[in-house]
């Protein structure tokens, strides 16, 4: 994916006044014209000088000319050489580090759910972009406890504590109203079954019984074990999902701000599949992983850039986190927050066992 290896005779000159018209684009979103290039370069050469390096640059596919403008804008291989060869990243001062661990470390201990939109949150609130966290999914958790609460219309809240303290909360939606006796005695049914057990066993399990022993079921037992089965049915659901904040914030960047445009963007945001399918390409992979436009593989991404970073609990994947923004990012800005953040979250779900 390195654009270096196909374009190694490219000139140091050349790679000089990319790197100065591509930090220029991002920070002012104005194509660049050749003039500007000449003052701002540091170099002692002339204005047609940059023009021809600009034709030349242009004729390899690492810049464009709007038609609009005599002034030149990186293409995504502009911005995928800059990211690649000509990028300097800083690390972010210890004070800056330091008030990310403080955020994260603000929240309710007992519901992960809570850190993980603050996450989000926190990511679009520095970022200026639209910041997102995939909810935690783990291989084999354990069953600890359940409970059901009556609530109103027929609905029951569900509290279902995985491993030592990991709270999970689901409404389900049921055909008849139940008495919060029978309800207790459906939970304390369930944990005498399944406490200590891994999930999948307990699915398997409780799949089995629907299937082949219903008949044998009292009516507290069958409910119990329907509940449960409305439980796992939400928990599968809710581990392919994320956390988005900021979305709005994409708005401010004139290159996105067309109406048509956002509506499909936010309704890709919405529907979650083809986003979350890209999230999950990261999950295998180590450290910032980055998208540019049309890399991602979807149509709705072309004008946008996903950095994303994985996260881990005791040294095992269970999340990717990362912002979303034009591709005229401030990736030495986002490519560190991004890294440093899923660090930071990893410790912190660590921290809640």
């Amino acid at each position: 994916m390195s654009a270096a290896a196909a374009d190694k005779h490219l000139s140091e000159r050349a790679q000089h006044l990319l790197r100065a018209l591509v930090e220029r684009y991002i920070r002012d979103g104005q194509p660049v014209g050749s003039r500007m290039l000449s003052r701002e370069s540091g170099m002692d050469i002339s204005p047609a000088t940059v023009r021809n390096v600009m034709a030349d640059l242009e004729e390899m596919g690492f810049v464009d000319s709007p038609h609009t403008s005599a002034g030149r804008v990186p293409t995504v291989k502009g911005y995928r050489f800059f990211v690649d060869t000509l990028l300097e990243v800083q690390p972010l001062a210890e004070t800056e580090i330091e008030t990310l661990r403080d955020t994260l470390s603000i929240g309710d201990a007992d519901n992960p759910q809570i850190l993980l939109t603050s996450t989000s949150n926190l990511l679009s609130a520095i970022t200026r972009m639209a910041g997102v966290v995939t909810l935690p999914h783990r291989d084999n958790p354990s069953w600890r406890q359940i409970e059901f609460l009556p609530l109103s219309d027929n609905r029951v809240l569900t509290i279902l504590v995985l491993n030592q303290r990991e709270v999970q909360n689901r409404i389900l939606h049921l055909d008849r109203a139940y008495s919060a006796d029978f309800l207790r005695q459906a939970a304390n049914y369930l944990n005498a079954q399944f406490t200590g057990r891994s999930l999948k066993e307990v699915r398997a399990r409780l799949i089995r019984e629907l299937r082949e022993t219903r008949a044998s079921l009292n009516d507290m037992m069958l409910a119990a074990v329907n509940m449960a089965e409305k439980v796992f049915a939400a928990e599968e659901d809710a581990g392919k999902n994320y956390v988005m904040a900021g979305e709005t914030n994409l708005m401010d960047f004139a290159e996105l701000s067309e109406i048509e445009r956002l509506r499909k963007l936010f309704d890709a945001f919405n529907e979650k599949r083809d986003i979350l399918h890209l999230l999950d390409q990261c999950a295998g992979a180590e450290g910032v992983q980055i998208f540019i436009g049309e890399e991602s593989g979807y149509n709705i991404l072309d004008d946008l850039s996903v950095v994303t970073a994985p996260y881990s609990v005791d040294d095992q994947i269970v999340g990717v986190l990362g912002v979303i923004g034009p591709t005229r990012m401030a990736y030495d800005r986002v490519i560190p927050i991004v890294d440093i953040t899923a660090k930071l979250l990893g410790a912190a779900l660590n921290s809640r066992k």
